[in-house]
């Protein structure tokens, strides 16, 4: 936690049972471990908390009040059936052999159950669950499981006395709700208070000693105050990061690039065949005056897919060659790499600009990459587009004044660092970075908060929109129809895409090459391309489908970045379920881009009214990337959405919801800027105490 560390070891403090049980069912061995295993629900009073969002074979705790009790005979043994409500919804908990629960749950009684759930005719059911009958006054604790356990800290009585709010933690099937709470009780009556980490509590917040305390165990006020301050604090961690980085940034130098009036920059604005969009026009300006400025440029171009990023890339690589330098574009793929070079240059033709452009990626002869070095070395190569091979130690720049990033997500900010130190010793490159993914705007402040962001929400003239329908398997009629229009684009001159969700098997991409191609279109050239395949075969592919020769492309989301085909009206994304809102954004964007009306059909095995089905359906009723990253969001874990499952993202954020918190987040912000400005060696303070795994993954997001 942000400004406080507990290194106590959990076996110093608690029985070796109880430590060893935490270390095995969640991996905790410190006291802080266990203090930021928040609940997920609080209970007031006894009173009945839902098991929202459980899915079937989770591990929950609830509490419910009995309705009734009964038993019957199955199978030669004793059931014993409790018939719960948790307050809207009626549940059962069955036990086996177990007649002497009747003498702990009678209705009226309130208790706390935890076990894994299942459904019988769609009514949830608890199989032979823990449970804790909770004491009213003067009464005896009484349950099953963790009982004895609880002895083990003094009076198990003594656990509820006073409490006005019981949390209810996330349990597994050896650890329960109670037992944690014990445990979480016994750690914080032995913690001394805790200084304030920030000198003072933020205005109308609560100190962090009462928050860490109140959140496990809320007095009258409830959770939410205590709640609040704790994820300010998250809030605060990631704005203090991006804040220092920034200052750390601004304290380099970087070459001034001076756009010169009747140098290349100007000749491609003036040879350009269409008008640039008011976003285009305002976000040149404001890169203008970055490169201008002598303090390196951090910023983040994001804009929906065909939105004009690379015109105003090249805008700001011609402004870097006119002052003299070299320009480097990073692309996560080879097939983007390599038709990010063939772009670049026919535009430099089109408006008659000498520039070079060299590729250099991993793939390229021997001689040909011998060649791209020694030209990159030498300053004769102006705007090297690669992969990852630029990164290399091998690649030396002569004078490198430009990092532009393409598909930023695809890239940490570790590998940007290592172009970036590819400049002249001394001088920082500037740096663009730039996606087609549209950002939340609390992503935008938090994960990206070291870049100053520029957005482009307009299309260029002649851009339709993508119309969008949903197949459902079990409407075969429906997936026949998708076929047969398939077939009358690329009858009529047009051409598609197939996207499947794996390579091998049912549904996958080789299986659907062969049933497509010797079957509904057999008298069409199909292809595949899959991320298996060799480079240069899937350079190869792609080259015959941009010409035309391949019409149907069956195909891995590797067509999901980048590839500009303007003939392709119609796009077949089998099991879309499988795929994430974003994406399938960003795969419907691969159509439409050639003024002809567009298809987006998005197959389905999802139920009818399921959450995918549900996700699916919002994802075809609106074409706003904006709208649809908010949605994104929604569905996703925040862990996930910061980085991976193993990055150590989830230790970060564990109580901040980034899609409703904004106020949070957005004074958090703020005050980051603020503290870094006013008293920069406390912020770098706080920032040390991180944990190792989160600054591990905050430079790699």
């Amino acid at each position: 936690m942000l400004g406080w560390r507990d290194e106590r070891l959990l076996a110093d403090v608690l029985p070796a049972k109880e430590a060893k049980a935490l270390d095995k069912a969640f991996g905790y061995t410190t006291c802080m471990d266990l203090l930021q295993h928040f609940p997920r629900a609080w209970s007031r009073h006894g009173s009945d908390v839902l098991a929202d969002d459980a899915a079937e074979g989770d591990m929950i705790t609830c509490v419910g009040e009995v309705l009734s009790i009964q038993d019957f005979q199955r199978d030669k043994r004793t059931v014993t059936q409790v018939s719960l409500t948790d307050g809207r919804t009626r549940f059962t908990a069955s036990f086996f052999n177990a007649r002497y629960i009747q003498h702990y749950l009678r209705p009226g009684k309130r208790a706390m159950f935890s076990g894994k759930l299942r459904f019988f005719r769609n009514t949830p059911q608890l199989q032979h669950p823990d449970f804790l009958v909770l004491p009213g006054p003067g009464e005896k604790m009484a349950g099953s499981g963790s009982m004895k356990t609880i002895a083990l800290y003094g009076e198990p009585d003594d656990l509820f006395a006073g409490l006005e709010y019981i949390p209810i933690y996330p349990a597994t099937a050896g650890m329960a709700s109670w037992r944690i709470m014990a445990a979480v009780k016994h750690v914080l009556d032995t913690l001394d208070p805790v200084a304030e980490p920030l000198g003072e509590a933020p205005e109308g917040m609560p100190g962090f000693d009462e928050a860490l305390r109140g959140v496990h165990f809320p007095g009258p006020e409830g959770p939410e105050p205590h709640k609040e301050r704790l994820k300010y604090d998250e809030a605060l961690t990631l704005g203090l990061v991006m804040a220092l980085r920034r200052l750390e940034t601004l304290r380099r130098d970087a070459p001034p690039l001076t756009p010169v009036d009747d140098g290349h920059r100007a000749g491609l604005l003036a040879a350009l065949p269409y008008e640039l969009t008011e976003g285009q026009q305002q976000v040149i300006t404001d890169i203008t005056t970055d490169l201008d400025s002598g303090d390196p440029m951090s910023r983040l171009l994001q804009g929906e897919v065909g939105s004009g990023k690379t015109v105003v890339s090249l805008v700001a690589m011609l402004q870097a060659v006119d002052a003299g330098h070299q320009c480097a574009m990073l692309a996560p793929t080879e097939v983007l790499a390599v038709q990010h070079a063939r772009t670049l240059t026919s535009l430099l033709a089109d408006a008659g600009l000498n520039v070079s452009v060299v590729p250099l990626v991993g793939s390229m002869p021997v001689p040909v990459k011998r060649q791209a070095l020694l030209d990159i070395v030498s300053g004769q190569a102006d705007i090297v587009v690669g992969t990852h091979a630029i990164i290399q130690d091998t690649v030396e720049f002569f004078d490198l004044g430009l990092v532009v990033v393409d598909e930023q997500h695809r890239f940490g900010v570790e590998q940007r660092a290592r172009l970036r130190s590819k400049g002249r010793e001394g001088l920082t490159p500037h740096l663009l970075v730039m996606t087609a993914t549209p950002i939340p705007r609390t992503i935008a402040m938090t994960v990206f908060g070291d870049l100053a962001v520029s957005t482009l929400r307009e299309l260029p003239g002649g851009r339709r929109p993508i119309e969008s329908v949903v197949v459902p398997e079990y409407k075969p009629t429906w997936v026949r129809r998708a076929i047969t229009r398939i077939g009358q684009d690329v009858e009529a001159g047009r051409q598609a895409y197939v996207v499947c969700p794996r390579i091998d098997g049912p549904g996958g991409v080789l299986d659907l090459f062969e049933i497509l191609g010797q079957g509904p279109f057999r008298d069409f050239h199909v292809g595949y391309l899959h991320g298996r395949m060799p480079a240069d075969e899937k350079d190869l592919m792609m080259r015959r489908f941009a010409s035309g020769e391949v019409q149907v492309l069956v195909s891995t989301t590797v067509i999901e970045v980048g590839v500009d085909v303007p003939n392709a009206t119609v796009m077949l994304i089998r099991e879309s379920e499988l795929f994430g809102v974003s994406q399938l954004h960003q795969l419907r964007g691969r159509v439409g881009r050639g003024g002809h009306e567009s298809l987006c059909i998005f197959h389905t095995f999802a139920e009818k009214g399921s959450d995918a089905d549900q996700r699916i359906h919002a994802v075809a009723e609106t074409s706003d990337g904006f709208a649809l990253a908010e949605l994104d969001l929604l569905h996703r874990q925040e862990g996930d959405v910061l980085g991976t499952s193993q990055s150590g993202a989830a230790k970060t954020v564990r109580l901040l919801n980034l899609l409703r918190d904004f106020p949070i987040i957005d004074r958090a912000t703020s005050d980051a800027t603020a503290l870094v400005e006013r008293h920069p060696l406390l912020a770098q303070r706080l920032v040390l105490e991180i944990d190792r795994v989160d600054r591990e993954y905050l430079e790699k997001s």
